[in-house]
Protein backbone atom coordinates (compact mmCIF):
# COMPACT_ATOMS: atom_id res chain seq x y z
CA UNK A 1 0.00 0.00 0.00
CA UNK A 2 1.10 3.58 -0.61
CA UNK A 3 1.58 5.99 2.27
CA UNK A 4 3.08 9.47 2.51
CA UNK A 5 3.62 12.25 5.04
CA UNK A 6 2.18 15.59 3.92
CA UNK A 7 4.70 18.41 3.53
CA UNK A 8 2.67 20.84 5.69
CA UNK A 9 2.67 18.41 8.61
CA UNK A 10 6.37 17.68 8.09
CA UNK A 11 7.15 21.40 8.13
CA UNK A 12 5.45 21.87 11.50
CA UNK A 13 6.67 18.57 12.99
CA UNK A 14 9.93 17.87 11.12
CA UNK A 15 10.90 14.76 13.11
CA UNK A 16 7.75 12.89 12.12
CA UNK A 17 8.36 9.27 11.09
CA UNK A 18 6.06 6.30 10.55
CA UNK A 19 6.53 2.56 10.89
CA UNK A 20 4.03 0.63 8.75
CA UNK A 21 3.25 -3.07 9.09
CA UNK A 22 0.74 -4.91 6.87
CA UNK A 23 -0.36 -8.49 7.43
CA UNK A 24 -2.98 -11.15 6.89
CA UNK A 25 -4.34 -12.20 10.29
CA UNK A 26 -6.90 -14.31 12.06
CA UNK A 27 -8.91 -12.07 14.37
CA UNK A 28 -10.30 -13.80 17.45
CA UNK A 29 -10.39 -13.60 21.25
CA UNK A 30 -7.00 -13.07 22.85
CA UNK A 31 -5.40 -16.26 24.16
CA UNK A 32 -4.43 -16.54 27.82
CA UNK A 33 -0.74 -16.11 26.97
CA UNK A 34 -1.34 -12.71 25.38
CA UNK A 35 -3.54 -11.58 28.26
CA UNK A 36 -0.73 -12.61 30.61
CA UNK A 37 1.71 -10.43 28.65
CA UNK A 38 -0.64 -7.46 29.03
CA UNK A 39 -0.97 -8.03 32.77
CA UNK A 40 2.79 -8.42 33.15
CA UNK A 41 3.37 -5.08 31.42
CA UNK A 42 0.81 -3.38 33.66
CA UNK A 43 2.57 -4.74 36.76
CA UNK A 44 5.98 -3.76 35.42
CA UNK A 45 4.85 -0.14 35.07
CA UNK A 46 3.08 0.03 38.41
CA UNK A 47 6.12 -1.41 40.23
CA UNK A 48 8.49 1.27 38.92
CA UNK A 49 10.01 3.52 41.63
CA UNK A 50 8.18 6.47 40.03
CA UNK A 51 5.42 5.05 37.80
CA UNK A 52 4.21 8.48 36.65
CA UNK A 53 7.64 9.15 35.16
CA UNK A 54 6.56 7.09 32.12
CA UNK A 55 4.43 10.08 31.14
CA UNK A 56 7.60 12.13 30.72
CA UNK A 57 9.35 9.75 28.34
CA UNK A 58 10.92 11.40 25.30
CA UNK A 59 8.43 9.81 22.90
CA UNK A 60 5.40 10.95 24.91
CA UNK A 61 6.85 14.46 25.13
CA UNK A 62 7.55 14.50 21.39
CA UNK A 63 3.90 13.65 20.68
CA UNK A 64 2.72 16.46 22.95
CA UNK A 65 5.10 18.93 21.30
CA UNK A 66 3.91 17.96 17.83
CA UNK A 67 0.27 18.44 18.82
CA UNK A 68 1.11 21.93 20.10
CA UNK A 69 2.96 22.74 16.88
CA UNK A 70 -0.06 21.66 14.85
CA UNK A 71 -2.42 23.73 16.98
CA UNK A 72 -4.03 21.07 19.17
CA UNK A 73 -4.03 21.10 22.98
CA UNK A 74 -2.25 17.85 24.07
CA UNK A 75 -3.92 17.96 27.48
CA UNK A 76 -7.34 17.67 25.79
CA UNK A 77 -6.34 15.50 22.84
CA UNK A 78 -3.86 12.92 24.04
CA UNK A 79 -1.84 10.50 21.96
CA UNK A 80 -3.18 6.98 22.42
CA UNK A 81 0.02 5.72 24.07
CA UNK A 82 -0.26 8.39 26.77
CA UNK A 83 -3.97 7.65 27.20
CA UNK A 84 -3.24 3.94 27.72
CA UNK A 85 -0.45 4.70 30.18
CA UNK A 86 -2.72 7.00 32.16
CA UNK A 87 -5.34 4.26 32.22
CA UNK A 88 -2.83 1.82 33.68
CA UNK A 89 -1.55 4.35 36.22
CA UNK A 90 -5.13 4.93 37.39
CA UNK A 91 -5.42 1.23 38.27
CA UNK A 92 -7.42 0.10 35.26
CA UNK A 93 -6.30 -2.80 33.10
CA UNK A 94 -5.83 -2.82 29.35
CA UNK A 95 -9.13 -2.98 27.51
CA UNK A 96 -9.66 -6.47 26.06
CA UNK A 97 -11.03 -6.29 22.51
CA UNK A 98 -9.57 -9.03 20.34
CA UNK A 99 -6.12 -10.50 19.72
CA UNK A 100 -5.11 -7.99 17.02
CA UNK A 101 -6.26 -4.87 18.89
CA UNK A 102 -4.76 -6.17 22.13
CA UNK A 103 -1.39 -6.71 20.40
CA UNK A 104 -1.43 -3.13 19.12
CA UNK A 105 -2.28 -1.76 22.60
CA UNK A 106 0.56 -3.80 24.11
CA UNK A 107 2.98 -2.42 21.52
CA UNK A 108 1.79 1.15 22.01
CA UNK A 109 2.53 1.03 25.73
CA UNK A 110 5.85 -0.79 25.21
CA UNK A 111 7.05 1.69 22.58
CA UNK A 112 5.38 4.80 24.10
CA UNK A 113 4.12 5.55 20.57
CA UNK A 114 0.58 5.84 19.20
CA UNK A 115 -0.24 2.98 16.83
CA UNK A 116 -3.00 3.30 14.24
CA UNK A 117 -4.76 0.05 13.30
CA UNK A 118 -6.88 -0.36 10.17
CA UNK A 119 -8.82 -3.02 8.30
CA UNK A 120 -7.18 -2.98 4.87
CA UNK A 121 -10.41 -4.04 3.15
CA UNK A 122 -12.08 -0.86 4.41
CA UNK A 123 -9.38 1.48 3.05
CA UNK A 124 -9.65 3.04 -0.39
CA UNK A 125 -6.45 3.88 -2.26
CA UNK A 126 -3.30 5.30 -0.69
CA UNK A 127 -2.92 6.96 2.72
CA UNK A 128 -1.74 10.49 3.49
CA UNK A 129 -0.71 11.59 7.00
CA UNK A 130 -1.64 15.26 7.22
CA UNK A 131 -3.07 18.00 9.44
CA UNK A 132 -6.83 17.96 9.97
CA UNK A 133 -8.78 20.81 8.38
CA UNK A 134 -11.64 22.96 9.64
CA UNK A 135 -14.98 21.13 9.88
CA UNK A 136 -13.39 17.68 9.42
CA UNK A 137 -14.57 15.02 11.85
CA UNK A 138 -15.40 11.33 12.15
CA UNK A 139 -16.93 9.00 14.71
CA UNK A 140 -14.10 7.70 16.84
CA UNK A 141 -14.10 4.14 18.13
CA UNK A 142 -16.32 4.12 21.21
CA UNK A 143 -16.42 7.92 21.15
CA UNK A 144 -18.56 10.80 19.90
CA UNK A 145 -17.57 12.66 16.74
CA UNK A 146 -13.92 13.70 16.97
CA UNK A 147 -12.98 17.25 15.95
CA UNK A 148 -10.06 16.69 13.59
CA UNK A 149 -9.04 20.29 12.97
CA UNK A 150 -5.37 20.63 13.93
CA UNK A 151 -4.97 16.91 14.67
CA UNK A 152 -2.48 14.79 12.73
CA UNK A 153 -4.71 12.43 10.75
CA UNK A 154 -4.55 9.54 8.29
CA UNK A 155 -6.71 9.90 5.18
CA UNK A 156 -7.53 7.57 2.32
CA UNK A 157 -9.47 8.44 -0.84
CA UNK A 158 -12.73 8.45 1.12
CA UNK A 159 -11.43 10.89 3.73
CA UNK A 160 -10.03 10.93 7.29
CA UNK A 161 -10.07 7.58 9.05
CA UNK A 162 -7.45 7.66 11.82
CA UNK A 163 -5.32 9.74 14.15
CA UNK A 164 -2.80 9.15 16.94
CA UNK A 165 -5.60 10.10 19.37
CA UNK A 166 -8.43 7.85 18.19
CA UNK A 167 -9.17 5.91 15.01
CA UNK A 168 -12.52 5.88 13.23
CA UNK A 169 -15.25 3.26 13.26
CA UNK A 170 -15.14 3.11 9.46
CA UNK A 171 -11.81 1.30 9.28
CA UNK A 172 -11.64 -0.35 12.70
CA UNK A 173 -10.62 -3.99 13.11
CA UNK A 174 -13.51 -6.36 13.87
CA UNK A 175 -14.00 -10.11 14.15
CA UNK A 176 -14.40 -10.18 10.35
CA UNK A 177 -11.02 -8.53 9.65
CA UNK A 178 -8.46 -10.63 7.77
CA UNK A 179 -5.99 -8.00 6.51
CA UNK A 180 -4.56 -5.13 8.55
CA UNK A 181 -2.34 -2.09 8.35
CA UNK A 182 -0.76 -0.94 11.63
CA UNK A 183 1.20 2.31 11.82
CA UNK A 184 3.58 3.43 14.57
CA UNK A 185 3.55 7.24 14.78
CA UNK A 186 6.76 8.86 16.02
CA UNK A 187 7.20 12.62 16.25
CA UNK A 188 10.76 12.24 17.51
CA UNK A 189 12.46 10.59 14.54
CA UNK A 190 12.75 7.02 13.32
CA UNK A 191 14.87 5.67 16.19
CA UNK A 192 13.46 2.36 17.40
CA UNK A 193 10.84 2.02 14.67
CA UNK A 194 12.57 -0.89 12.96
CA UNK A 195 12.73 -2.91 16.18
CA UNK A 196 9.12 -2.00 17.01
CA UNK A 197 7.98 -3.23 13.58
CA UNK A 198 9.90 -6.47 14.12
CA UNK A 199 8.29 -6.90 17.54
CA UNK A 200 4.87 -6.41 15.92
CA UNK A 201 5.73 -9.00 13.28
CA UNK A 202 6.67 -11.52 15.97
CA UNK A 203 3.49 -10.90 17.99
CA UNK A 204 1.21 -11.10 14.94
CA UNK A 205 2.79 -14.39 13.92
CA UNK A 206 2.54 -15.82 17.43
CA UNK A 207 -0.92 -14.63 18.48
CA UNK A 208 -2.80 -13.87 15.24
CA UNK A 209 -1.51 -16.42 12.72
CA UNK A 210 0.11 -13.51 10.89
CA UNK A 211 1.25 -14.19 7.32
CA UNK A 212 2.42 -12.14 4.31
CA UNK A 213 3.79 -9.58 6.77
CA UNK A 214 5.60 -6.56 5.32
CA UNK A 215 7.03 -3.47 7.00
CA UNK A 216 8.18 -0.02 5.91
CA UNK A 217 9.80 2.93 7.70
CA UNK A 218 8.81 6.35 6.35
CA UNK A 219 10.57 9.61 7.23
Amino acid sequence: MQIQIDSELKKKAPQTALGLVTAHVKTQESPAELLAELKSLENEILKLPEPKAVLESSKILATRSAYKALGKDPSRYRGSAEALLRRILSGKSFPQINNVVDIINLLSVESRLPVGLYDLDQLKGGIVFRVGRAAESYKGIGKYDLNLEGLPIFCDETGPHGSPTSDSERTMVTAATTKIAAIFVSFGGNGGLESSCQRMTDLLQHYANGTLIQSLILV
